[in-house]
């Protein structure tokens, strides 16, 4: 069965969908079967993996409030063949659409029950928020990931997500657990990075990975070009970056593995066409 996590943090601008995809895409190198499930409405996460969101006709939207199959909406064959959930601007209308259904907070849960058994990892990225469509995601996995920015608000409302990481535990999903902590976005020019990077340490001990994501402009072309770093730039510090947090997460030691992986199957991913090997018409 697939370990679920949901990556997440309220607050806006953290590298959550940067994580997301690269970190998916890392996962798939190291030979993992992989899904990512965009439930957030900015669908950045679907448009990241260069499918046109805007041609997407059903989404985790239609899995949401119609309670249409997972497998009905599943693209496959991206990049390293992980497959995606994706997500369009319908989704928006979800978190109101949701209060009045029934088991509201599990239906996301309800909708991955019937894949499990096909992936070795489930990531989903949520919204920079605390509504119904990031709960749907707490209760739905089996841990969770957040990734902090090392900026000065860093641990602003860090509170708030543990408190609701809490109650999903006490009210909807009992075995929730912290995967861990991850560190995005730093500059190694400035004091206050390394503050930053101490007091998370501190504050979440042994739950801070050891890879921090450092600020890269080649990490923040990617997405524009609809391509993992990976892709984009396979030699990167990025790219490495997040080879080592897929390793941390797999409890390899060394970067070996996937840059190895790297190495073999880009050429073949570049090939890839996302619209042409998808099981729905994009």
């Amino acid at each position: 069965m697939a370990k679920i996590i949901a990556i997440c943090n309220q607050k806006g601008g953290t590298g959550k969908t940067t994580t997301a995809v690269n970190l998916s895409t890392a996962l798939g190198l190291a030979g993992k079967r992989v899904l990512l499930v965009d439930v957030d409405p900015q669908a950045n996460a679907t448009s990241g993996l260069g499918i046109d969101k805007n041609k997407v006709n059903l989404s985790t939207y239609n899995v949401l409030t119609e309670e249409i199959p997972a497998t009905q909406i599943l693209m496959s064959n991206l990049e390293n063949k992980i497959s995606i959930l994706p997500s369009n601007s319908a989704l928006a209308g979800a978190e109101v659409e949701l209060v009045s259904l029934f088991s509201r907070e599990y239906r996301l849960k309800k909708a991955l029950e019937d894949i499990t058994s096909e992936f070795d990892f489930i990531l989903i990225d949520c919204p920079p928020s605390l509504g119904l469509l990031t709960i749907n995601a707490l209760a739905a996995a089996n841990s969770i990931l957040i990734p902090v920015q090392c900026e000065y608000y860093a641990l602003e409302g860090l509170t708030q997500l543990l408190n609701t990481i809490t109650l999903v535990r006490k009210n909807l999903n009992s075995t929730l657990e912290i995967e861990g902590v991850v560190l995005t976005m730093a500059d190694y020019r400035t004091n206050l990075t390394q503050e930053v990077i101490s007091e998370v340490r501190n504050h979440f001990k042994e739950k801070v990975y050891q890879a921090v994501i450092p600020r890269n402009i080649r990490l923040t072309e990617a997405p524009s070009f609809g391509k993992s770093i990976f892709v984009y730039d396979k030699d990167s510090i990025g790219a490495k970056k997040y080879a080592d947090l897929a390793n941390e997460i797999l409890g390899i030691n060394s970067t070996q593995h996937i840059e190895n992986s790297v190495v073999m199957n880009t050429e073949t991913m570049q090939n890839i066409h996302p619209q042409e090997s998808s099981s729905q018409t994009v």
